[in-house]
């Protein structure tokens, strides 16, 4: 057992909400998702704790991206507003994938959902609102009946629990707790069908920071046509190949793509290694194209709804050029033939040259997400099938 540390004094619920947040990942953590800016949104709301799971000394064996606050593990810190406590235990249940460990695994996530730790109880029966993230988190959900069932209860669901390959344990845990939790918010309507409850889903989508817009500038490019690639994620560099090829007067700017460059690359292909957020934005803003060149189209439906990539494109009006699968009815967007250097091509000049203006979709800003997510009655758009309301 790691020693534990002194606690953090105890909310005036008089005077302010107190939200708990149950993930995977740490508020600190140098990377950022929906949940961090979420998170930052409640702290303006009211106090907010931020408790780190799936934590252990295994994690140094799996590249885990909270590692680089290992100093901070099991003890409560405090950032940006955020009360944060990193949970580390000896190991941490997992996903064997191993048929005949399946009890070894079932009895490791049932003694990790005891929640054997001062902090995380105290927090728990402190709470006003405790929002889970899809993951491990709702493994908790009988120790929190437990110990705080005034509590209300948020599901945010950022995956769905098949796509990140949750262990069987957590999938049964979920389909216990949903019919139960007082929100199951799901930024993409494609994911109602895998959520064992309807009685309480919400359609509450990704959002992105506004003010973004104001730190973009200025541009980073010369004149001519300048398209860009920001992200590593299932990446294909065969398109850049393919495209670059057949528009040399266009140029092509990849960041991040974790895969250096490709012997193959023209000359107007300029790779970037990875870049801090802030600093790609300017990439983004004075594109002409955004391109998201996932490798497969064997991919999550809801991806169309929850690429941060496409979202930021679509925030600063560049039309993005993708699979068709993930192009879908987007009108925004242009969609390829994987490996298909016509349809590229095709892809690409509808994109420059539509045959009527480009509709620029509304995107919620993080403040709007959170209000939706602590309230989704009060917004018709949280509805499935309706657009934002801004």
């Amino acid at each position: 057992m790691t020693a534990q540390p002194a606690i953090s004094a105890t909310p005036d619920r008089q005077s302010t909400p107190c939200f708990l947040v149950l993930s995977a990942h740490d508020f600190r953590s140098p990377r950022k998702a929906n949940i961090h800016f979420i998170s930052s949104e409640l702290a303006r709301r009211g106090l907010t704790r931020f408790f780190s799971l799936r934590y252990s000394l295994l994690s140094r064996y799996t590249g885990d991206p909270r590692l680089s606050l290992d100093g901070e593990a099991n003890q409560i810190g405090f950032y940006h507003g955020v009360e944060c406590y990193l949970w580390k235990t000896l190991i941490h249940p997992f996903n064997t994938r191993r048929r005949w460990l399946r009890p070894l695994e079932n009895l490791l996530y049932r003694g990790y959902s005891q929640g054997h730790n001062r902090v995380l109880r105290r927090w728990i029966r402190e709470a006003d609102v405790i929002l889970l993230e899809s993951g491990i988190a709702p493994v908790f959900f009988p120790l929190i009946q437990r110990l705080n069932p005034r509590a209300e209860l948020i599901y945010r669901a950022s995956d769905t629990l098949e796509a990140i390959k949750v262990a069987e344990y957590v999938q049964g845990a979920f389909a216990r707790a949903a019919p139960q939790l007082d929100t199951i918010a799901l930024p993409s309507p494609a994911m109602a069908d895998t959520i064992p409850s309807h009685h309480n889903l919400a359609l509450v989508p990704q959002g992105i920071d506004h003010s973004l817009a104001e730190r973009a500038d200025p541009s980073p490019y010369g004149a001519g046509i300048h398209a860009v690639s920001v992200g590593s994620m299932l990446f294909d560099p065969q398109f850049f190949i393919l495209a670059a090829q057949r528009f040399p007067n266009i140029q092509f700017h990849v960041i991040g793509s974790g895969q250096g460059r490709h012997p193959d690359y023209p000359a107007n292909v300029h790779v970037y290694g990875e870049m801090p957020f802030a600093q790609t934005l300017p990439y983004i803003k004075h594109a002409q194209l955004g391109i998201a060149p996932y490798v497969s189209d064997q991919l999550p439906v809801y991806l169309r709804d929850t690429s941060m990539k496409l979202i930021q494109y679509e925030f600063f009006g560049v039309p993005a050029i993708c699979p068709d699968f993930i192009a879908a009815d987007y009108p925004q967007r242009f969609g390829y033939q994987l490996g298909d250097a016509d349809s590229i091509a095709r892809a690409i000049e509808r994109a420059l040259h539509p045959e009527q203006p480009i509709p620029r979709r509304q995107v919620l800003n993080w403040q709007q997400v959170t209000e939706r997510l602590l309230q989704p009655r009060a917004f018709p758009d949280t509805h499935f099938g309706q657009e934002p309301s801004l």
